[in-house]
């Protein structure tokens, strides 16, 4: 294996009301997976390559723009004292318009006894709608939350992380290591280690990502998130998983969250609620 090394300056419990606090709760939150395909898209755009790294990285959120929409699935664990808890989503990203649509599916624990339906998920920037979010809100409603007033800047609230905030966050990557080649559902894709800085992330991000990560960097006790990411031979992020960790009631939480998307290329169509299909009344917490 190729290693090579770049640096830049620059308990049960616990886990059960984090998930139920995020998803269920809309107030904190908590997700592997593997999938894909895709061949180059013809762009011309040079081959990735080890000697460059930080500047792959950096522009891996670009690359996402101009590729414009794919399919992702999402996974985001959350572990305190020995427990483990894993929320799943699916759906579609539209990187242009930086908007999404994913199911989340809550796992069992988190939801009870009775079982969780699927929540429907739209993402937009500095918003993120929920929809059978359940705790009294009507199944015909829609829960919407400003992002930008979020501790984590939805990067765990919604138990999906807005997959253009997963890739804008790789503009803060430093100590990055190039761990080496490998394929991923049959696509040949090149493994990067490091560590990200909120911080710097968010004052490099987009416009329209700024604002929730410039929240995050506020937000959580510790700026470095280290990230594991895999960029195909275009430059277009496959899969990266990112590892939170903060202080909560009880044992330190770990958070990893994982992002994969396939089939570039796809157009996605997300529709907003309107605004008298937004719940306004009072939210129960559980």
């Amino acid at each position: 294996m190729v290693v090579q090394q770049y640096r830049d300056g620059g308990g049960a419990r616990a886990v059960r009301a984090l998930a139920v606090a995020g998803v269920i709760a809309v107030t904190a939150g908590c997700f592997g997976g593997d999938a894909g395909s895709g061949a180059s898209d013809g762009s011309g755009r040079s081959s990735v390559a080890a000697d460059r790294p930080l500047d792959l990285l950096g522009q891996a959120a670009d690359v996402l723009v101009e590729a414009g929409g794919a399919e992702t699935r999402t996974s985001m664990e959350t572990a305190a004292g020995g427990t483990r808890v894993t929320i799943r989503g699916q759906g579609a990203y539209d990187f242009r318009r930086q908007m999404g649509r994913l199911k989340v599916v809550l796992p069992e624990d988190a939801a009870g006894a009775d079982g969780h339906r699927p929540i429907t998920e739209l993402l937009a920037p500095g918003a993120l709608y929920m929809k059978n979010r359940g705790a009294g809100v009507p199944d015909d409603k829609w829960v919407r939350i400003d992002t930008t007033t979020l501790k984590d800047g939805n990067l765990l609230t919604g138990g999906v992380t807005d997959p253009m905030a997963a890739a804008e966050l790789l503009r803060g990557a430093a100590d990055v290591t190039y761990a080496g080649k490998s394929e991923l559902a049959g696509v040949t894709v090149h493994h990067y280690r490091g560590v990200a800085d909120l911080g710097r992330a968010a004052r490099a991000a987009s416009p329209q990502s700024r604002g929730a990560l410039s929240a995050a960097a506020k937000g959580f006790s510790k700026d470095a998130v280290p990230f594991d990411a895999y960029l195909d031979e275009d430059g277009r992020l496959r899969k990266v998983r990112h590892r939170f960790t903060f202080s909560s009631e009880g044992p330190e939480v770990s958070v990893v969250s994982t992002l994969l998307l396939y089939g570039f290329g796809l157009p996605v169509t997300v529709t907003l609620p309107d605004e008298d299909a937004i719940y306004t009344g009072e939210i129960r917490q559980g």
